[in-house]
């Protein structure tokens, strides 16, 4: 049976599926789904905007920047059939945040713990680069799931949009937030009241982890220090 924290985020997620408040992305991740890259020929693909995943009672929370456009625009989870996913889920994995290495389609088992991973945006932006329009038009989903997402402590941000993203989001539901704002970077720390630890982890994109500026040890210590704090309490 279903927490009534659970079915909230069910309902919100319901809200999430439907939404078609800006006009360019919703034209792009139906263009994208419609004429996919031979790989995925043949593929039905979700094609909607991407609502949040994870463990309701979860402590920690992962918030990226958007999906993308033939990863969970495709397969209608966050991080999920791409190769940013593989680095993520691994990572969690690693760490005894997730059941399982791998995140292939929506119905693979995947199960994680004590996490629950979300985006700023959510819906598949051309070139990943939301307009400034397009992130404030999907905050209040982010806002909503940081309320019903009450046992949360820390926040890793995957990349500075999602920082930024966070950061908002706290601000529009009355959690102060520092000043001057904090700084996104690999491994930055950042307080926010007695409710929050952020942390900053870059990204697990190919630019990054085909270069080294993202290794393995890097976000297995992110995702570490998430741990002892939440362990802590935040």
């Amino acid at each position: 049976m279903k927490s009534g924290r659970a079915e909230e985020l069910d309902a919100l997620a319901a809200e999430v599926h439907a939404c078609r408040r800006c006009p360019r992305l919703v034209a792009w991740r139906e263009a994208e789904a419609a004429d996919p890259p031979r790989r995925f020929r043949g593929e039905e693909y979700w094609a909607r905007p991407v609502s949040g995943f994870g463990d309701p009672a979860a402590r920690i929370l992962l918030v990226g920047l958007a999906p993308a456009a033939h990863g969970a625009n495709r397969t209608g989870r966050m991080f999920t059939g791409d190769r940013s996913g593989d680095w993520l889920y691994a990572a969690l994995h690693r760490a005894g945040l997730a059941n399982q290495p791998t995140a292939v389609r929506r119905d693979d088992g995947l199960r994680l713990i004590d996490t629950y991973v979300t985006a700023t945006v959510r819906c598949a932006p051309p070139a990943n680069k939301p307009t400034p329009a397009e992130r404030d038009n999907c905050l209040p989903y982010l806002e909503r799931e940081l309320d019903l997402l009450d046992r949360a402590r820390v926040v890793v941000a995957l990349g500075s949009f999602g920082w930024d993203g966070f950061l908002r989001a706290a601000r529009a539901i009355g959690v102060p937030t520092p000043r001057p704002k904090p700084r996104f970077g690999h491994g930055a720390e950042a307080r926010l009241g007695d409710r929050w630890t952020l942390l900053g982890c870059f990204p697990p994109s190919q630019q990054n982890t085909f270069t080294g500026k993202l290794t393995e040890p890097m976000t297995d210590a992110v995702l570490a220090r998430a741990k002892a704090l939440a362990a802590a309490g935040g």
